[in-house]
């Protein structure tokens, strides 16, 4: 009796409410929703993913994201994420490892020759080092870049796969799309 005495009163206030107080209410609850939904990605594909350097090594089926922002790679292992990696203009998350620059990434996980774009560019598939070493094939393009002792990059966008292989750092980054 007392729980359908006190439902009815909530009822009863709610709806003497003021229109500006209801509406008050109804935007904060859209806004708490709207901010915990996921973003969106305008493009979505399964792919087969090597992430390979000295420090770390992944290769499994993932899932590539991309959107105007942003590219994030998840590679999966079990049906559990094991590696995820976000991608923006200037900064990049990985999931073991704390948020960092661009250029403090490749520091650290890859070269610190590399421009901070590399990793953005070859997982969207696009030319790396401002097209240098850049050969245009029937279903892609190839380069292959090298300074002595920083770099033998080895670098295709075939069909749907992309390849990055540098022999001197041992760093191999390879997907095929789905």
């Amino acid at each position: 009796m007392l729980d359908e005495d006190y439902s009815g009163l909530i009822l009863k206030n709610l709806l003497n409410m003021d229109k500006n107080v209801k509406k008050l209410i109804f935007f904060s609850i859209f806004f708490v929703f709207a901010g915990c939904a996921s973003k969106s990605y305008l493009q979505q594909s399964s792919a087969m993913i090597v992430f390979k350097t000295p420090n770390f090594q992944y290769a499994d089926m993932g899932f590539l994201y991309q959107n105007k922002d942003e590219t994030k790679v998840e590679i999966y292992s079990s049906g559990v994420a094991a590696f995820s990696l976000r991608i923006k203009k200037d900064h990049i998350c990985m999931s073991r490892l704390e948020c960092m620059s661009s250029q403090a990434f490749n520091q650290k996980v890859l070269n610190s020759s590399y421009p901070k774009e590399s990793l953005q560019q070859i997982f969207s598939g696009k030319p790396i080092f401002d097209k240098a070493g850049y050969t245009q094939t029937r279903n892609g393009f190839t380069q292959k870049l090298f300074k002595a002792g920083e770099y033998a990059i080895e670098y295709s966008v075939l069909n749907n796969q992309v390849k990055f292989r540098d022999t001197i750092n041992a760093i191999l980054i390879k997907y095929t799309r789905m």
